[in-house]
């Protein structure tokens, strides 16, 4: 499964990449997030609770940042089990572009691969489910760090 899309946000960059790099901010953010840890610069543990299609599942998973470049972007890799339900990998390549002083915009370009009973789902209620959290989770960024823009 590939996803790749952009979104304006309200912001510098500056404001965008600090809002990228603060667990406070992603856990607000990542649909299901029950906790996300950072436990050293470039990698985070997280607990989320998913229902995709019939399937619902708790994924415990961890996140690896490599090829950092700030306040560019960076790739993140993760990997998370959801018992029964299967689990889930994938990457993506994060890149923030300032296009104005107040105006970032945040390019992703994703791929997930996904095992046991949620791979039985098939690829067109994972397309759909994961489209669906990429935006949840993207409206809910941009939020944040509007919020950020105007407390600044």
């Amino acid at each position: 499964m590939k996803l790749q899309d952009s979104v304006t946000l309200p912001c510098d960059r500056a404001t965008a990449w600090a809002a990228l790099n603060d667990p406070d901010v992603l856990r607000r953010c990542i649909p299901g997030c029950e906790s996300l840890e950072q436990d050293a610069p470039d990698h985070l543990s997280a607990k989320v609770a998913l229902k995709v299609g019939p399937v619902k599942a708790r994924f415990a998973g961890e996140v690896t940042l490599t090829e950092i470049v700030p306040p560019e972007g960076y790739l993140l890799s993760g990997e998370g089990k959801g018992g029964v339900a299967g689990f889930a990998k994938g990457s993506a390549r994060v890149r923030l572009e300032e296009v104005g002083p107040q105006e970032t915009v945040l390019h992703y370009d994703a791929s997930a691969d996904v095992g046991g009973k949620l791979a039985q789902l098939g690829s067109r209620l994972l397309d759909s489910t994961a489209q669906k959290l990429a935006r949840q989770f993207f409206d809910s960024f941009r939020d944040c760090v509007a919020e950020a823009g105007a407390g600044a």
